[in-house]
């Protein structure tokens, strides 16, 4: 079958695109003869165009031709349809050619010859064909392309194709930055010479012609819907899935891969012929787990007499009904904050599945479930349901989970190393330029396992003074106060403080006081 490409990016579209950008420039009147010349060399190339596109609609109409002679029944709706089609293109496509000779009549005189333009830089022959106000040939045309562009599209059953018809022959005028609004016969001939004109003109041919094979392409492809032609035939099980659950149906269609509307197959499943009205449909309730063998036949007249038939075979597999629950953290879920965890249910599709839980509430949020538990000591027990494909709502499973309070988190102090990258302090020897950089501390628990922020209320820095008396310096929230930065400057090389009394609030709300930061200045 003869396949056509509606690709706008497509050499032939780049092509045209770029003649427009010529015309941009034809609005100057001093014109010189080389780019005249040159609308010629784009004039043969759409012509070539024209040709190929032609022989290719050619082509197509012959085989729509040959699948009318050989099944009419079938195909006489769609061959009296590309008749009307090369009807109606004939028409316009002849049409354009007839105001072509007009225009090169009007520039060269009545011995004027399409195929040896003259006066190609003639401002005056197109407006005089085209726009003059009584007998102007200009909203005749786009009159004629408007209709014969709705009875195209309305052919063409794929919105992409439809699309790519209306835009190749659209009239809207073009919008020009500071130029009065005209309509689109004036954008296209107004003070145009003849040259460019008749380049248009043959451009609009072109498309006839595209748009003409766009649509007798959708017809041949019609055709093939309802024609069965197949050099092989196979019987298929196609099971709504291979896994059941016990208690629910196992379904399967038993199709041949190309079955002609008018003629049914018989059917025959562990040697049980399938009754006429379940259309190949099988089912089968499941009592019991294990692997079951589904095998038998499809016989199907031809149109000699005799039966064709293809044997089948494949088996299905019956589960208890199963369901995994699993916490992405680890085998606890936290109190007073969102534990992430996975619930899926094999052989159903997510969206089918739904899932509840006690002490706390349990969301979906996407591919993941968000599990919030209240109180810590009793455990939360996740419930998963399943609807299967009957509509039943199946209980697939109940699991338990311990709740915890989250633990303490630990203090730290965040800086940026030689190398610009960032670290935490915990504890021992650290540079007095990276403690005079750094805002203040900070609290998480980050062991691998959990990830989570806390917020620091309060903490307080104790150091000894010149009489060893130990003295210590409070501020509220995480930040070191001004009088904490001032004894931090003073401090000599290998002298020591601790950051302790800290104060953290988790996201469960709960406040810890957690362990001190020794100190030592490098």
């Amino acid at each position: 079958m003869a396949g056509v490409g509606n690709n706008p990016n497509s050499p032939r579209q780049k092509m045209i695109n770029l003649m427009y950008l010529v015309f941009i420039a034809m609005m100057a009147l001093n014109v010189s003869s080389e780019v005249l010349d040159g609308f010629g060399l784009v004039d043969d190339t759409l012509h070539t165009s024209i040709d190929n596109t032609s022989n290719r609609n050619e082509i197509i109409s012959n085989e729509l031709q040959s699948y009318y002679q050989a099944n009419p029944a079938k195909a006489e709706e769609w061959y009296n349809k590309s008749l009307r089609v090369k009807g109606a293109s004939d028409d316009i496509y002849n049409y354009i050619e007839e105001l072509k000779e007009r225009i090169v009549k009007v520039a060269d005189g009545k011995d004027g010859d399409l195929s040896d333009i003259r006066n190609k830089d003639d401002l005056e022959a197109a407006s005089r064909v085209m726009l003059a106000p009584i007998n102007g040939e200009g909203k005749k045309l786009r009159e004629a392309i408007d209709s014969y562009r709705t009875a195209m599209a309305n052919l063409v059953d794929d919105p992409g194709k439809t699309a790519v018809i209306e835009a190749s022959l659209s009239t809207k005028a073009p919008k020009q930055v500071g130029i009065n609004q005209r309509n689109w016969e004036e954008s296209l001939f107004e003070n145009m010479p003849v040259a460019a004109a008749i380049t248009l003109l043959t451009k609009l041919q072109s498309d006839v012609r595209y748009a003409q094979g766009e649509v007798l392409n959708n017809l041949l492809s019609s055709v093939d819907v309802g024609d069965y032609r197949v050099n092989m035939i196979e019987a298929q099980v196609i099971p709504t899935s291979q896994i059941v659950m016990r208690g629910s149906q196992y379904r399967a269609n038993i199709v041949l891969s190309a079955i002609d509307s008018t003629k049914r197959p018989t059917v025959y499943v562990n040697g049980q012929k399938l009754p006429e009205e379940n259309n190949g449909l099988f089912t089968v309730n499941t009592g019991s787990t294990g692997t079951f063998p589904i095998k038998g036949y499809v016989e199907m007249p031809n149109s000699d007499g005799s039966i064709l038939r293809r044997d089948f075979e494949s088996e299905y597999y019956v589960t208890e009904p199963a369901a995994t629950v699993a916490p992405t953290l680890m085998n606890v879920l936290y109190a007073g904050i969102v534990n992430p965890i996975r619930i899926a249910v094999p052989g159903i599709p997510s969206g089918s599945v739904s899932a509840t839980m006690t002490n706390g509430t349990l969301t979906r949020n996407g591919d993941v479930w968000d599990a919030r538990p209240n109180t810590v000591g009793e455990e939360a027990v996740v419930s998963v349901s399943a609807r299967m494909a009957d509509g039943r709502s199946v209980q697939m499973a109940n699991t338990s989970f311990r709740v915890r309070a989250l633990p303490d988190p630990l203090p730290y102090i965040e800086y940026k190393d030689q190398n610009g990258n960032t670290r935490k302090f915990r504890g021992g020897n650290i540079a007095k330029r990276s403690l005079l950089e750094s805002n203040g501390i900070l609290a998480a628990i980050d062991d691998d396992i959990l990830n989570i922020a806390f917020t620091v209320l309060r903490f307080e820095i104790t150091y000894p003074d010149s009489f060893g008396n130990m003295i210590n310096e409070p501020t509220e929230g995480g930040n070191f106060s001004e009088r904490q930065k001032n004894y931090i400057r003073n401090l000599s090389r290998g002298k020591q403080f601790w950051i302790n009394r800290v104060v953290a609030r988790g996201p469960d709300g709960i406040e810890r006081t957690i362990p001190p930061i020794e100190v030592r200045v490098n």
